[in-house]
This record gives C-alpha cells, sequence and structure tokens, in this order.
C-alpha cells in the first residue's frame, strides 16, 4: 500500500502563504491608519501562524511494500531550509504503532516502536493530520496487520 498527500499539502502551503502575505498587507496598511489596529493585526498573524503550527501538518509518503516500512515526511510550513525525514525498517521488526487522536479525532500523531537488540526502541511522532482519516485508517489498518503477524 502506497499513501503519500503532496496535492493537499501544496494546497495547504498555498493557503498559509497567501493568507499570510494578505494579512502582512493589511497589517501594513492599518499600521499607516492606526498603531492599535497595526497591533491588532499582527496578533491575528500571531495566532494564524500558530495555528499552522500547533497542528503540524506534514507530508506523509508510507509505503509498507517489499517486506519493509518506509515512512517519508516533513514539515509543510516552514521558513527557511526544511528538514526531510524518513523512517524505514523491516516488517519484521515492528513492535508497536500508536495512534494519538486530539481535538476530536482531527489531529493525529504516530509514534513507531521497533524491536532491536536493547529492547523496545521508539520513533519520534509523525503528524497524520494532513492525511484524509480514510488514509489515516489504512495506514492503522496495515500497521496492525503487520504487528499482529
Amino acid at each position: 500500500m502506497n499513501i503519500n498527500n503532496k496535492k493537499k499539502i501544496s494546497a495547504l502551503k498555498r493557503l498559509f502563504f497567501l493568507v499570510s502575505v494578505f494579512i502582512a498587507v493589511i497589517s501594513l496598511v492599518l499600521f499607516l491608519i492606526d498603531l492599535l489596529y497595526g497591533i491588532i493585526s499582527i496578533g491575528i498573524f500571531s495566532l494564524w501562524y500558530l495555528y499552522f503550527h500547533v497542528v503540524d501538518y506534514q507530508f506523509i509518503e508510507f509505503s509498507d511494500e517489499e517486506n519493509k516500512i518506509l515512512l517519508r515526511y516533513y514539515k509543510a510550513v516552514r521558513f527557511g531550509r526544511g528538514e526531510y525525514n524518513s523512517i524505514e525498517f523491516p516488517q519484521a521488526l515492528l513492535f508497536q504503532a500508536n495512534f494519538e487522536n486530539s481535538v476530536f479525532g482531527k489531529l493525529t500523531d504516530l509514534t513507531i516502536v521497533i524491536k532491536t537488540k536493547r529492547g523496545p526502541a521508539e520513533y519520534p511522532s509523525v503528524s497524520l493530520t494532513a492525511l484524509p482519516k480514510e488514509d489515516r485508517i489504512k495506514i492503522k489498518e496495515s500497521l496492525s496487520e503487520i504487528i499482529n503477524k
């Protein structure tokens, strides 16, 4: 099974940057009109920026083919250089997959635990929030099936 959300992430990035530019222009105009309005618009931009960082939209590519698990991810909204991450290991090493849901199941984080010679090792959590719910369920079912083998 292959899953990726490249189109949705592109749309989210575009939305974030377009709205950010709009808010910045409005803020500049409001600063010229009145300092208080300008400060309020900066507060609105801060909330907009904070929302995208709390939700933590990430590009996700998941594959469970060829007897290995591959999970590639990076933050969709970032300033500066992007940090690309990848998790890849044989399916036989999968020990546990923890799905943590919050905000009524709208936000989902995946934590993968694998078996090592020194005991279980946990990868950093990956946000699956940008994936449609159906794809999150497919990933959960796939990982559960591999664990139960």
